[in-house]
């Protein structure tokens, strides 16, 4: 397996859960015949996605309403006594 420097990788993506995230759905959408961006001598196709991330060629963005600060499903607001 390639060795990918982790922390560049986090600087790109935030998280390492949105790392995890964008590198699987890249490495589907290549699986399912899209393209490689970067060329490169990697075999594996999750190694091409974090290479793709690494370069820059592949970026996260955030869905409408993550990280408003708004409690997610099931969460219930305090009320204020008085």
């Amino acid at each position: 397996m390639a060795q990918v420097p982790i922390e560049e990788l986090l600087k790109r993506c935030g998280s390492v859960y949105r790392l995890v995230i964008l590198a699987a759905k890249r490495a589907k959408e290549i699986t399912d015949g899209a393209p490689p961006l970067v060329s490169t001598n990697q075999r594996k196709i999750t190694s091409v996605a974090l290479e793709e991330i690494l370069q820059g060629k592949v970026l996260y963005k955030a869905e409408e309403g993550e990280g408003s600060g708004k409690k997610g499903r099931g969460a219930k607001a305090k009320k204020k006594a008085g």
